[in-house]
């Protein structure tokens, strides 16, 4: 089996070559970078399976709320919610 490597490119600046074991590795400079890139897209997706919760009185909140690894759903129907557990589960 072929070994997995990565870099990372900006305008002015190309890393070395990293070997993967699994996952990128701990403490690697650009985990953070590709954890929060990943979540980006898995919370949009799950997201964009329900409104905004309506809160009453003419106040909503998005249905969605995270700081890195902590995510909140805030839903005013249970099916929205269903829904959407069922997104970031996928």
């Amino acid at each position: 089996m072929r070994k997995k490597r990565m870099r990372f490119s900006t305008n002015s600046y190309t890393t070395d070559w990293i070997n993967l074991e699994i996952g990128i590795a701990m403490g690697c400079t650009i985990s953070p970078i590709l954890f929060v890139m990943a979540m980006e897209v898995i919370l949009k997706a799950a997201e964009d399976s329900a409104g905004p919760a309506n809160l009453g009185g003419g106040c909503y909140m998005p249905p969605l709320k995270a700081f890195m690894d902590d995510t909140t759903i805030i839903c005013s129907k249970e099916d929205e919610t269903r829904r959407m557990l069922e997104r970031l589960d996928a």
